[in-house]
């Protein structure tokens, strides 16, 4: 039998989930043993990945083709270390408090890498590392937050589908139709399935 082939995107988005400890936000923060989450696991929630040539993304044929299929009409850069970002501390603490967009959040990781935390079904955070080449689609509805790894720098491309709207909501938001059709499109729909299954 042949070995399965490995997941390309595997090497530029990896996830598992998190332990509990408060120590600094930049650590892996792996539980022990390790436990790993599959991509297809986090497709289940709703985060999408893609593995594209971050040395060419002015040309690269696919990131179009994904801008076009998905109406990323908008697109700028966003680098992220001390140098670089005004007021940085506080902003890397305003992106690390938990929160939601009413829009989907895409960041296509050009250099460097960074960790992207999402919850699970039951509240548990996930870290998604994002590196060079990695691009990830946050849905709308979920929540998250973002931090930079150890070593301190990312350079990611945001794209939009129109004017950008970076507005973030702090948990509780779960008020929002963005929150209430992501719990009904990623959350239930997995609860009823149980329940049927339960019940055959």
């Amino acid at each position: 039998m042949g070995v399965p082939e490995k997941d390309p995107r595997e090497e530029v988005v990896q996830a598992w989930y998190m332990d509990d400890s408060d120590d600094d936000q930049r650590l892996p923060h792996h539980r022990e043993p390790k436990e790993f989450v599959s991509l297809d696991q986090l497709t289940e929630l709703g985060v999408l990945s893609w593995r594209l040539d971050a040395d060419n993304y002015e040309t690269d044929e696919e990131l179009k083709k994904i801008r076009e299929d998905r109406g990323y009409s908008y697109m700028d850069f966003c680098e992220v270390c001390p140098e670089k970002l005004p007021n940085y501390e506080e902003k890397i603490k305003n992106f690390f408090e938990e929160h939601l967009h009413t829009d989907e959040e895409i960041r296509y990781c050009v250099a460097g890498s960074g960790y992207f935390d999402v919850r699970d079904r039951n509240d548990k955070w996930i870290r998604v590392w994002v590196k060079k080449g990695g691009m990830i689609v946050l849905p709308a509805g979920i929540y998250h937050r973002f931090t930079l790894d150890t070593e301190n720098y990312i350079k990611a491309l945001r794209l939009f589908v129109g004017d950008p709207i970076w507005t973030p909501f702090n948990r509780p938001h779960d008020h929002l139709p963005a929150r209430k059709e992501y719990i009904k499109a990623f959350v239930e729909k997995e609860v009823g399935d149980h329940a049927v299954d339960a019940a055959a």
